[in-house]
C-alpha cells in the first residue's frame, strides 16, 4: 500500500470513529474510543507491513475479508461474514429449492458439526445423526473452514456425488459417507393416523408454509373419528428455521399467556411474543418428542407448551440454541449474520447451552418386530378354531373393511412408528390418559 492510500485509509478510519462519536453522543467514553483508535490504527500497521514485506505478493481485499471474517465468527458460532454468494446461497434456507446432501451443520467450538439431518434427505438415508463432527468434505480437511465454505461444498449439482468424513462419539474410526445430492424437500409437515382418534404429525424444520402446512394436516386429523383423542407432535431432528412460524404453531394449542420473549442490549430487539383465543378449541392432549436435534424453533414450540402444561415433552434433552440471529446486507453484495438476542420461555427460562428437558427421558430405539408365527400365544387352540363354534356377532359390517387413513404424499410408515420407542411410550400415554379420564368420570 502506497503511503498516499495509507494516510488516506488513516484519515478514513479517523472520520469514522468521529462520525460514531457524534452520532451516539457518548462523550464521557472518549478513553474507550481511542482506544479503538489504537487498535484500527495498529490493524493498518499490520497491513501495511504485510504488504510491504510479506514474501509474495498479497491481496489487501483479502487481507481484510478475512480479519473481518475473524471478527465476526469469533463472536459465537452463530455469527458470520459473508461474501456475496454466500450470502445468496443463505436466502434458500427458508425458502425455494436447492440441491445438497440434507444436514443441518453449524460451528461448534470452532469444529464443523451435524446438527441434525434433514429426514427424507440423502444425509438421513444413509444414516448421519446430529452431533457427528464433520472432518473432511471430498478430499479436503475442515480445519479452519467457515461455515458457509463447508454450505457451498456440500450443495452443487443434482446426482452428483460428495464424501462426508465424520468423527461419531462411540466409534473407533471415522466413519465415511458417499452421499448423492438431490433436492432437498421444502416439505415440512407430514401426519397419520396411529390409531382411531390418535395422531401422529411430523414437523422437520420451520419454513415460510409450515404454519399453513400444520393447519391443513391438523384439520385431516381433527375430522377424522369424530375427533383427535390425543396428539403426537414429532420435532425430532427438527433444526428449527423462523421464529415466526414457532409462534404461530404454538398458539394453535395455547389461548393466552407469554409464548417466548427475546431480550437484547437494544431495546429494538426485546419483544413478548403471546397466545391469543382461537376459532378452535383443542382441548386433547398433545405429547411432544424431542431430542438432541431439536433445535432453535423446535425448542421455542417445545418450552412454550411445557410450560403452560399443555403438552407432556418426551425423548431426550434438546440441542440448546437459545439465541437470535439477524441478517443485514452490506454494500457491494456481502452480508453479516450476528445474535442480537436470547429468547426466554414463558417461565423466564433462558435454554442457550442447557436446551429443554423432557417431563419424561425414553431414549430412542427401534423396538424388535414381534414374530406371530414364533409366539407360543399364537400356537394355542382359541375357541374360533374349535370345531362348529359361533360366528362372531356382525354389530357393525362397516367394521369389516378397515378404512386405511389418508397419508401425506411422502408416507409415514405406520409400522415403523409402532416400532418407535419413543413414539409407542406417547401412543401409550396418551391412551392411558383417556381411559383414567372415564375412569374419573371427566
Amino acid at each position: 500500500m502506497k503511503k498516499g492510500s495509507y494516510n488516506l485509509l488513516k484519515f478514513g478510519l479517523s472520520l469514522l470513529i468521529a462520525v460514531l462519536i457524534s452520532i451516539t453522543g457518548f462523550k464521557t467514553s472518549l478513553q474507550a474510543n481511542e482506544n479503538t483508535y489504537k487498535s484500527l490504527k495498529l490493524f493498518t500497521d499490520v497491513l501495511e507491513e504485510l504488504e510491504k514485506n510479506y514474501v509474495d505478493d498479497v491481496n489487501s481485499d483479502e487481507l481484510i475479508h478475512n480479519a473481518i471474517k475473524g471478527m465476526v465468527g469469533n463472536l459465537d458460532p452463530h455469527s458470520s461474514f459473508m461474501p456475496p454468494e454466500a450470502f445468496d446461497e443463505l436466502q434458500n434456507d427458508t425458502k425455494g429449492e436447492f440441491s445438497g446432501i440434507g444436514i443441518v451443520i453449524t460451528m461448534k467450538d470452532g469444529i464443523l458439526t451435524v446438527v441434525s439431518p434433514i429426514e427424507g434427505t440423502p444425509a438421513y438415508k444413509a444414516g448421519v445423526k446430529a452431533s457427528d463432527i464433520i472432518i473432511r468434505i471430498d478430499d479436503k480437511s475442515t480445519k479452519d473452514m467457515a461455515l458457509w465454505e463447508a454450505v457451498n461444498m456440500m450443495r452443487g449439482p443434482r446426482y452428483k456425488t460428495v464424501l462426508i468424513t465424520v468423527i461419531r462419539k462411540g466409534e473407533a474410526t471415522p466413519l465415511k459417507f458417499s452421499l448423492k445430492r438431490d433436492l432437498i424437500p421444502m416439505e415440512s409437515v407430514r401426519s397419520v393416523m396411529l390409531e382411531p382418534g390418535y395422531g401422529y404429525l411430523r414437523i422437520t424444520n420451520f419454513r415460510m408454509s409450515t404454519f399453513d402446512d400444520m393447519k391443513k394436516h391438523l384439520g385431516r386429523l381433527e375430522a377424522e373419528n369424530n375427533g383427535l383423542k390425543g396428539l403426537i407432535m414429532d420435532l425430532r431432528d427438527n433444526p428449527g428455521g423462523l421464529l415466526d412460524q414457532a409462534v404461530k404453531i404454538s398458539d394453535l394449542f395455547l389461548s393466552k399467556g407469554n409464548i417466548v420473549s427475546i431480550k437484547g442490549r437494544q431495546k429494538i430487539n426485546t419483544q413478548v411474543f403471546k397466545a391469543y383465543p382461537g376459532n378452535e378449541d383443542r382441548k386433547y392432549p398433545v405429547v411432544v418428542l424431542i431430542n438432541g436435534g431439536s433445535a432453535s424453533a423446535s425448542e421455542i414450540v417445545a418450552g412454550a407448551l411445557q410450560d403452560h402444561s399443555r403438552a407432556l415433552i418426551l425423548g431426550t434433552t434438546s440441542f440448546g440454541k437459545g439465541s437470535v440471529q439477524t441478517v443485514r446486507p452490506l454494500k457491494d453484495g456481502f452480508g453479516i449474520k450476528y445474535t442480537i438476542a436470547r429468547y426466554y420461555t414463558p417461565n423466564g427460562r433462558s435454554i442457550q447451552a442447557k436446551g429443554i428437558e423432557p417431563d419424561i427421558e425414553v431414549e430412542y430405539e427401534i423396538l424388535a418386530k414381534k414374530d406371530k408365527k414364533t409366539s407360543a400365544f399364537d400356537r394355542m387352540i382359541k375357541e374360533k378354531d374349535l370345531k362348529n363354534s359361533l360366528k362372531p356377532e356382525d354389530t357393525d359390517k362397516s367394521e369389516k373393511i378397515k378404512k386405511q387413513p389418508e397419508r401425506h404424499t411422502r408416507l409415514l410408515d405406520t409400522d415403523q412408528l409402532h416400532r418407535d420407542a419413543q413414539v409407542k411410550r406417547a401412543l401409550d400415554i396418551l391412551i392411558s390418559y383417556g381411559i383414567f379420564s372415564k375412569l374419573n368420570g371427566s
